[in-house]
């Protein structure tokens, strides 16, 4: 789907998908996350540079990896770090220390550098989550839907996959190694037992797509212009936003969004320095989610886009030559 602000210019499902087909997006949670982590700065119940471990104390006393060891952290975590994958956390699908590192279950996992000093993709925003739960005493789902999703008329996003909503989901898929394909088995998800920021969530892509033009019209009731401009603002000084090394290569390929330049990333957002060649325009907001979902923003030119597929392995060769054939397609025909 492509559209502006106000109407949409392109619509079109291939393969199983259905213009009504569900999707799970997993990491474009992150951005509703975003969203309503803002809401609350706007109201006062948080602060951008505070440390997060007033209101969550389990962070208070964060520990960094190094070799096979842990020191504490010299300085605390806060949200505008959280937001912005400055905080020290990380994933292990995309970093080997974290890979052989087990963290006991339920502990905070160890950080791999100092808070704020560059960037590493992460769960930062799943504690993005909790600390709107602790805030507003709600569930995040609950919160999402009352604050976001329902004012936006999302209908169909949430992190419940109800049974009469089943047979509209896309079934996943997994690329073997011999380059052929499997079906993940197909069921009902169950119930989550907890809500996370920075994954979870299902939606359509004309849900999402609105959630996007939101953000075109300068927030929408949703948000203020002064909250989106500083989403919109690069928060990194060092690090390589957007570029991942897999360490399980039958979760993620190697993810590199914008090969050859060197990308900012703001709160939730990566944005690129530099225009895409033949699409977006420098300083587009964009982002993805793991079985191969992708969006971006693009003020500049007053369009935004979503495609979305539904297998492993991410940035998968395949659907990245389909995220720019789709991309250059946008630019040359409709934007």
């Amino acid at each position: 789907m492509v559209a502006t602000a106000h109407e949409t210019l392109y619509s079109e499902t291939f393969g199983a998908a259905r213009a009504d087909s569900i999707f799970s997006i997993a990491s474009m949670t992150k951005a509703i996350t975003t969203v309503a982590a803002m809401q609350l700065v706007e109201q006062g119940k948080l602060h951008m540079d505070e440390p997060v471990l007033r209101h969550l104390p389990q962070l208070a006393s964060p520990q960094i990896l190094e070799g096979f060891d842990l020191r504490p952290a010299q300085s605390p975590i806060t949200l505008r770090q959280l937001l912005s994958h400055t905080s020290g956390f990380g994933y292990a699908r995309w970093n080997q220390d974290l890979l052989r590192f087990a963290a006991p279950p339920g502990t905070v996992p160890p950080l791999l550098f100092e808070p704020g000093t560059r960037w590493e993709y992460s769960v930062s925003t799943d504690w993005v989550g909790r600390l709107i739960e602790a805030l507003t005493g709600l569930g995040l789902e609950e919160y999402f839907q009352a604050a976001i999703l329902g004012p936006l008329g999302m209908r169909d996003t949430t992190s419940i996959m109800r049974a009469e909503k089943f047979d509209r989901l896309i079934s996943s898929w997994r690329r073997r190694p011999d380059g052929s394909w499997k079906e993940d088995p197909r069921q009902l998800p169950p119930p989550p037992t907890a809500f996370t920021g920075g994954a979870g969530l299902y939606s359509t892509i004309a849900d999402y797509t609105r959630f996007l033009q939101m953000i075109l019209r300068g927030g929408e009731g949703i948000l203020r212009s002064s909250s989106l401009a500083l989403m919109a603002t690069n928060q990194v000084a060092a690090g390589t936003p957007g570029k991942m090394k897999t360490c399980i290569p039958e979760q993620s390929a190697d993810v590199e969004f914008h090969p050859g330049a060197t990308d900012g990333f703001g709160l939730g957002f990566l944005i690129n320095g530099q225009a895409y060649p033949g699409g977006r325009s420098a300083g587009s907001l964009a982002w993805a989610g793991l079985r191969n979902t992708f969006y971006w923003i693009d003020p500049r030119r007053g369009i935004c886009a979503v495609i979305m597929m539904q297998y492993l392995p991410f940035a998968d060769a395949a659907a990245m030559a389909v995220l720019d054939t789709f991309e250059r397609a946008v630019y040359s025909g409709v934007a």
